[in-house]
């Protein structure tokens, strides 16, 4: 009998370290983790943007937005005529990053070249186990007092 309950007792902690590596092991990224791939993935973008490269711009956008243009000359096309805060921006600010269930918005605080801010709302979808722009909503950034 003195056998059996040892044995019960080895069994016990090992199961509950074996339960904790488990739960460790599905968490998902953590938000730090996330904000960083994110807003490196944007910056990246943007730098390729500023650089006038347009493939380093074309490997971050998504499936859908190479699929819409059809090419890295469109997309820079369409960011030089559409998105000029985007396209060469004086200053850059993270906002907030809002979660949702298939992508993310994260907020960016743009001042475009002729001075004016602007808030970014970029589209962030996670595929092929990274981030990529999913698209970008610009709106003039309301300045408070």
């Amino acid at each position: 009998m003195r056998t059996r309950r040892r044995s019960a007792r080895v069994q016990l902690p090992v199961l509950i370290v074996l339960l904790g590596l488990l739960a460790l092991i599905s968490l998902p990224p953590v938000a730090d983790e996330t904000d960083a791939a994110i807003q490196d993935v944007i910056l990246t973008q943007i730098e390729a943007f500023a650089n006038d490269d347009e493939l380093g711009a074309w490997v971050h956008a998504s499936r859908s937005i190479q699929k819409r243009l059809r090419s890295p000359e469109m997309l820079m096309y369409v960011v030089q005529n559409g998105y000029p805060p985007v396209h060469r921006p004086a200053s850059i600010r993270f906002g907030e990053r809002i979660p949702h269930d298939e992508f993310e918005i994260q907020v960016v605080r743009l001042q475009g070249p002729e001075g004016g801010l602007w808030d970014a709302y970029y589209r962030m979808v996670f595929s092929d186990r990274e981030w990529k722009v999913g698209g970008v909503t610009l709106q003039r950034a309301e300045v408070g007092i």
